[in-house]
């Protein structure tokens, strides 16, 4: 016994040295190249007045985009946006996305520990009868057992675990900004959709009047026909105007549906009615010159599907060092605590304690190795240019965007006059027919203007709103930070729990996120 217990001392001496010897190895170097924000070698230059939308410098103030579609004054429209964050499907899988993608997070953390942790244990009951033969009948039987801990902890000595977690925690960033995402399209789509409903619901309206109006000039022509006062001619031009304005209102009423199943689709609801468009619209709203406070290039790049890109080239930038380190050997630390022995009286039980290092090292990969660093470098090239590309997009969505929204609201005026002008002379032709000085001919050529320029400013009015609600989406506006508690409804929460021990990643907050990552390498600290 006075030998074991002078040996103890030794043993955790060298346990301690190789701990040591460990923990120094962690620390060397991390492989691959560090995060660089990608250039955007001509954003620096890029000055827009948005065709003068934009504020002088001395008045600007950073714009609050996040509640843009309240400039519409519309509850109803409120009311839907509103219920659309709460049960859009794409929006509830985008929250889904970010607590799968802090799971993996969690998963890449985990390789910092040893990475195999097992218990072992065996029972073995052994029953040996022998008849028969020069050798006497025997009958033996016993009870075997064998129990071990076994630890196997490969170090982190070229930095492919904490190059694992960076990629990990880009991703996760970059799902947060996919959802922030997600809410940009979705108030764009809802308001959109709403409005391109109510401009239907309108047109249907024209369409009627003016077939009322047609419908009337049709029964007056039918019964100076039908009294030998005129010829059959212009009956059945005034019937034929009347028929084919009546015609397009089915096809505007397909129209019509089709824009409100579509909306109760974006609201997690079933094809049919939806009580927010119980009450018909009137018109749709007329917007104020819009005033962009703020540098464009600035609120651009604030958009999350730019951010999301950024997260996405860092994410990738991190595998090149994951890649780099098989280049390398593999330094892991291996032990064994192990006991066993049997029920028989004479054997004896056996206690093992092993520790020690290993190396393992693949030298002929015959290119493996090298083309796979090379694959991690070409995706990160493709991602920096989808990154330039996605930058490049949102400029041109903002200035196509900025220029419809002026060129409309000119037009818009041409328009209410040309209405104006088709209405006065469809009045004179219907005077001039009924005193006899011009043929029904006029008046139904009126009668076409009237409808046709109608028409036309009031689509042109749909596509002012709709301009409007492109800008601001373009300008990346119309998203919260979500609370991590609201990225899934509250049932789908319980269901999940139920299934699944979630721990503290279901409820733990999200942590704050800056627009691109930082410039160097290193995880983002959060909890």
């Amino acid at each position: 016994m006075a030998s074991a217990h002078e040996t103890c001392p030794g043993k955790r001496a060298t346990c301690l040295v190789l701990l040591c010897a460990a923990l120094t190895l962690n620390a060397c170097t991390t492989l691959g190249p560090d995060y660089q924000r990608p250039q955007v070698t001509w954003l620096n230059g890029w000055r827009t007045s948005l065709y003068g939308q934009v504020v002088p410098p001395q008045q600007q103030e950073e714009a609050d985009l996040r509640f843009w579609w309240t400039l519409f004054d519309d509850p109803a429209l409120n009311r839907l946006i509103e219920e659309a964050r709460k049960a859009n499907p794409s929006l509830r899988i985008a929250g889904l996305r970010i607590l799968e993608s802090r799971a993996q997070l969690g998963i890449a953390r985990s390789n910092l520990y040893p990475q195999s942790q097992q218990i072992g244990g065996e029972l073995d009951y052994v029953n040996t009868r022998r008849r028969g033969g020069n050798l006497p009948n025997r009958d033996d039987s016993f009870t075997s057992y064998q129990g071990g801990f076994n630890l196997a902890w490969e170090l982190d000595f070229w930095g492919r675990f904490k190059r694992g977690i960076e990629s990990a925690d880009a991703a996760f960033f970059a799902s947060i900004a996919n959802q922030r995402n997600v809410q940009v399209l979705l108030s764009s789509q809802v308001a959109n959709l709403y409005y391109a409903y109510r401009a239907t619901e309108l047109r249907i309206r024209i369409a009627r009047e003016n077939a009322g109006i047609q419908k009337r000039s049709y029964e007056i022509t039918e019964k100076i026909y039908k009294s030998g006062q005129q010829a059959e001619l212009d009956l059945q031009q005034a019937r034929t105007q009347y028929l084919s304005t009546l015609s397009n209102i089915p096809e505007l009423q397909i129209t019509l549906t089709k824009n409100r199943n579509a909306l109760a689709t974006l609201l997690g609801r079933p094809p049919g009615d939806l009580v927010e468009l119980a009450v018909p619209a009137r018109r749709l709203p007329v917007v104020d010159p819009l005033e962009i406070q703020g540098i464009p290039a600035r609120l651009m790049m604030r958009r999350p599907d730019i951010s999301a890109a950024a997260w996405q080239v860092a994410a990738q930038s991190a595998q090149i060092g994951i890649a780099e380190s098989d280049f390398y050997p593999s330094i892991a630390l291996f032990g064994n605590i192990g006991w066993s022995g049997d029920s028989r009286s004479a054997s004896p039980d056996t206690g093992v304690l092993s520790i020690g290092p290993g190396v393992n090292w693949n030298i002929f990969d015959h290119g493996r190795i090298e083309n796979n660093v090379r694959v991690q470098d070409a995706r990160l090239q493709q991602l920096i240019e989808q990154y330039q590309d996605t930058v490049l997009q949102a400029a041109r969505e903002i200035d196509d965007a900025a220029i419809s929204v002026v060129k409309a609201a000119e037009q818009q005026q041409v328009l209410s006059e040309s209405v104006n002008a088709a209405r006065r002379s469809l009045e004179l032709a219907s005077n001039r027919y009924r005193e006899g000085y011009s043929d029904f001919q006029r008046v139904l050529d009126a009668q076409q203007a009237l409808f046709t320029q109608s028409e036309r400013e009031l689509v042109n009015q749909g596509n002012h709103v709709s301009a409007v609600i492109e800008l601001y989406k373009a300008l990346g506006g119309g998203w919260l930070d979500t609370p991590v508690q609201q990225l899934v409804p509250a049932q789908t929460r319980d269901a999940m729990e139920q299934r699944t021990n979630w721990g503290n990643l279901i409820d733990t907050p999200l942590p704050d996120q800056g627009s691109d990552p930082l410039p160097a390498s290193g995880t983002q600290k959060h909890e």
